[in-house]
C-alpha cells in the first residue's frame, strides 16, 4: 500500500499536515448531492487514506449537503491527533441540486454549526470562506462583511484557524486585513495557471496554496504532452500532473478526490514520482500554450 513521505510537509495554521491530503467531496453522490451509491466503499477510502499516511482531509457541509462529513466521522472520528480537517462555507444546495450564496451572517454561523455538529468536534481545524460572487472562478468584490462573521466565530473558539477560496489577489489582500489567513484554495494546474504570480507571493508570507481541478481544462494538444510525459515514465496522466504540481512550489498542498481505493492509491504514488528535467520542461510548455490561446482570444 502506497504511502506519503511524512518528511514532505508543509505547515498550515499551527498543524503540520503532509503535502498529498484528499478531498472529500466525491464521496457524495452524483453532482456532490445526495449519498453515495456504496456508504460501506465510501467509509473504506477514508480508512485507507488516513491508513496511509494522509494527515489532511478538505471537506464541506454543503457537499451532500452533510453527507462526506457524517462519513468522515462515521470512518474515522474519533480522530487521530496529527489529522488536520478543512471545511468550507458561504455556499448552500438547492432542492435541484444547486450551488447557491450563503452569505448572510445567519447562513454562515449555521454552517459552521452544520459542520461542527455533523464532524462531531468542538471547533473545526480550519475553515475556507468560498467566495461566490463568481460561481466557476473568482470575480472582483468585497468580502469583508461575510470574512468578518468567520472572524468573529474564530473569536468564540469555533473556528482555529481561516483560509479562503475562489478569491482574486485584491480579496486575498482586504482578508489579510480582517484576520490572519493561512491558505488559499483556488483553481490551479498545469493548463490553468492565472495564479502563478499570487503562489509565489503566498510563499513568500508562509501561506499554502491548495488547487482544485488538477486536471480540469485541457486541450487535446496539451493533454497529448501529459500522456506522452506519462507514458514515458510509465505513470498515469493524474500522477504527473500531480507530481508536477508538488514540484511546483513548495508552499501547494494537494487534496485529489476519488470514491475509488484504487484511484487512491495510484494518487498517493505520485508523491513518489521523480519528474526529470526535460520532462518537467515539457509541461511547462502547457501553461505557455495556455498563454498563448488565451492571448489570441483576447479583444
Amino acid at each position: 500500500m502506497p504511502t506519503i513521505d511524512s518528511l514532505d510537509t508543509v505547515i498550515l495554521g499551527d498543524r503540520t499536515v503532509r503535502r498529498l491530503g484528499y478531498g472529500a467531496m466525491q464521496l457524495a453522490g452524483p453532482g456532490v448531492f445526495g449519498p453515495p451509491k456504496d456508504p460501506d466503499a465510501a467509509v473504506a477510502v477514508l480508512r485507507e487514506a488516513v491508513a496511509s499516511g494522509v494527515n489532511h482531509i478538505d471537506t464541506s457541509d454543503f457537499y451532500g449537503p452533510h453527507v462526506t462529513n457524517q462519513l468522515i466521522r462515521k470512518a474515522l472520528h474519533p480522530y487521530p491527533d496529527d489529522l488536520v480537517i478543512v471545511t468550507k462555507i458561504g455556499a448552500r444546495r438547492g432542492a435541484d441540486g444547486s450551488w447557491l450564496p450563503a452569505f448572510s451572517p445567519t447562513e454562515l454561523s449555521q454552517a459552521v454549526h452544520d459542520n461542527l455538529r455533523n464532524l462531531g468536534v468542538d471547533a473545526l481545524d480550519v475553515v475556507n470562506l468560498r467566495s461566490m460572487l463568481g460561481v466557476h472562478g473568482p470575480a472582483e468584490g468585497s468580502i469583508e462583511a461575510p470574512l468578518s462573521v468567520l472572524a468573529e466565530l474564530q473569536s468564540k473558539g469555533l473556528v482555529r484557524h481561516i483560509g479562503l477560496s475562489n478569491v482574486t489577489p485584491a480579496q486575498i489582500e482586504e482578508g489579510r486585513r480582517i484576520c490572519d489567513i493561512v491558505c488559499v484554495q483556488n483553481h490551479y494546474n498545469l493548463a490553468h495557471r492565472t495564479d502563478d504570480a499570487l503562489i509565489d507571493d503566498l510563499a513568500r508570507n508562509g501561506i499554502a496554496y491548495v488547487p482544485f481541478f488538477p486536471l480540469g481544462g485541457f486541450s487535446p494538444l496539451q493533454s497529448s504532452i501529459l500522456s506522452e510525459v506519462a507514458q514515458r515514465l510509465r505513470a498515469t496522466p493524474m500522477q504527473v500532473a500531480l507530481a508536477w504540481l508538488l514540484r511546483r512550489a513548495r508552499n501547494i498542498l494537494l487534496i485529489p478526490g476519488t470514491s475509488s481505493a484504487a484511484h487512491l492509491r495510484e494518487n498517493l504514488a505520485a508523491a513518489r514520482l521523480d519528474l526529470p528535467s526535460d520532462a518537467g520542461a515539457a509541461l511547462d510548455g502547457i501553461g505557455i500554450i495556455s498563454a498563448a490561446n488565451a492571448g489570441r482570444h483576447v479583444g
